[in-house]
């Protein structure tokens, strides 16, 4: 099976597993984790004997859970199987568990309840693969590994996944890795980013490794730069407590960014397994240039929404708490320029964007070639290759062709396109289903591996300090608009411009 076409499984490969899921009854359990799993129940994935046994302080029974399920998940999946829906309803359990009160540090400690509840429920499966699925903030990850190896429940056939963020800075990193080390090895831990999982993500290896028209051209010789973009158009409504603490920085650029980054600047890797891939990546972020100190200012651009286009402003979102120092000083939109230090890419920039309250949802990879060494026409533009992940995802090439007519020539640049959803026949799985199945298949090539996870924040802990350290504010710019004015200039100091710019 390879390892990047899991979303291309045949019905037969079904999983048998217990999965195991803390926070089993919070949003991102609701919203991703259950319809993953039904999508992949419905496309024969989960063998009759799998589980998902949710755990959380809800006080709920099975009956409870799985009608809180019915009535939350229900309308987000298809409703055209109605016997299929009961069936994976009937898959669900919910234990009542507690990881335990916190210590004089803020860290939880032993002594929750409900474990032997849970150890009672898995009796009699050690020999199933047993995934622990930790949807739940970092600070309880180390606990709630604790419980489950002191309640005898970690098997050798045992996983671990935890989600973003891991950490705050490289210090609580390692800290979180050290604690569920202790207990799990390090190939049973898989650290999940879903833009791993997008569709177009794997679609750029494929396009890099399994195309011979690319890699003479997939260079500093002839790539001009490369942006890297991630924007929403929603803000922080009932989320600043969660916001102010952490920043556009740790929450969008220091995994999903650098992540896109890696995949796209790495070397090919001489096979297609599952740590070569990885081995790769690391290289990539080794690589980076250092932005510290004084050039933090003149490669980085830090902003914070304010009231515009009928939205009000970062510091007046509903259901906020009144402004303190912390989130005056909070960024919502940063953008980088990076550059890695190697024989490929010397000299090439690559422009990091990620922002809330933006006008349009997007993330895209966009790489922009060089000119034609010598055109014999005029007004032709560089060629581009994007590289859509959403909304829409899909692959354009921008080529330049003769606009129809007679007389003299006329340029005109038109995309050459891909739209997966219009090209593909088949449902395109989501982000979550695709890395639940990898999950349940044991294959960590999607997963960012610990030395992975340190090594970008060895890179971003710098920027945080500078920015730390400043007296700056980040700069306003108004909701609904593209980021501040810094961004723009960040670019066009060097005679480039954002893509949306010259679309």
């Amino acid at each position: 099976m390879s390892s990047l076409s899991t979303s291309a499984l045949p019905t037969s490969a079904a999983y048998t597993a217990d999965l195991v899921v803390f926070g089993g009854t919070g949003d991102l359990s609701m919203r991703k984790l259950l319809p993953a799993l039904y999508h992949s129940d419905r496309d024969g994935r989960l063998s009759p004997e799998t589980r998902v046994i949710a755990l959380s302080r809800g006080g709920l029974d099975d009956e409870d859970f799985r009608g809180k399920v019915d009535a939350e998940v229900g309308g987000q999946v298809p409703d055209d199987d109605p016997a299929g829906w009961r069936r994976f309803l009937n898959r669900l359990h919910h234990v009542t568990v507690d990881v335990g009160v916190q210590n004089a540090d803020g860290e939880a400690g032993p002594g929750g309840s409900g474990w032997d509840t849970l150890a009672a429920l898995l009796a009699g499966h050690e020999d199933r693969d047993r995934v622990f699925y930790l949807a739940s903030p970092p600070r309880t990850f180390g606990a709630f590994c604790r419980e489950v190896a002191a309640a005898g429940l970690v098997t050798p056939r045992s996983r671990v996944v935890l989600e973003k963020p891991l950490g705050h800075d490289l210090a609580s990193a390692q800290h979180i890795n050290d604690e569920v080390g202790a207990i799990f090895d390090e190939r049973q831990i898989f650290r999940i980013d879903h833009y791993l999982g997008k569709e177009t993500v794997q679609n750029l290896l494929v396009l890099r490794f399994a195309n011979a028209f690319l890699e003479p051209i997939w260079n500093s010789l002839w790539i001009d730069h490369v942006q890297i973009t991630a924007a929403e158009t929603v803000g922080t409504p009932g989320r600043r407590g969660y916001y102010d603490h952490a920043g556009a920085l740790r929450d969008m650029v220091q995994n999903h960014l650098l992540q896109l980054l890696c995949l796209t600047a790495m070397e090919p890797p001489a096979r297609n397994d599952r740590e070569a891939i990885r081995d790769e990546k690391v290289k990539v972020l080794q690589a980076l240039r250092p932005i510290a100190g004084g050039e933090v200012d003149r490669f980085t651009v830090r902003g914070q929404y304010v009231e515009g286009d009928g939205m009000p402003g970062y510091l007046d979102e509903p259901g906020s708490t009144p402004p303190t120092e912390e989130s005056c000083r909070v960024e919502t939109f940063t953008a980088i320029r990076a550059e890695i230090r190697n024989w490929r890419w010397a000299g090439v920039p690559f422009y990091l964007r990620t922002g809330k309250r933006m006008p349009r949802r997007v993330s895209e990879i966009v790489v922009q070639f060089k000119d034609v060494p010598h055109s014999i026409f005029p007004g032709g533009t560089p060629n581009r290759l994007v590289l859509r992940l959403q909304p829409e995802e899909g692959i354009e090439l921008h080529i330049m062709a003769k606009e129809p007519g007679a007389g003299e020539v006329t340029l005109k640049p038109v995309p050459l396109s891909l739209s997966f959803g219009k090209t593909f026949t088949a449902r395109v799985p989501e982000a979550y289903e695709r890395l639940l199945t990898d999950v349940l298949a044991g294959n960590p090539t999607l997963f960012m591996r610990r030395d992975e996870v340190e090594a970008a924040w060895r890179w971003i802990d710098p920027i945080l300090a500078a920015w730390e350290a400043s007296t700056d504010l980040p700069e306003p710019y108004p909701a609904g608009t593209a980021g501040p004015q810094g961004a723009r200039e960040l670019l066009g100091r060097s005679g480039r411009s954002w893509h949306e710019e010259e679309s």
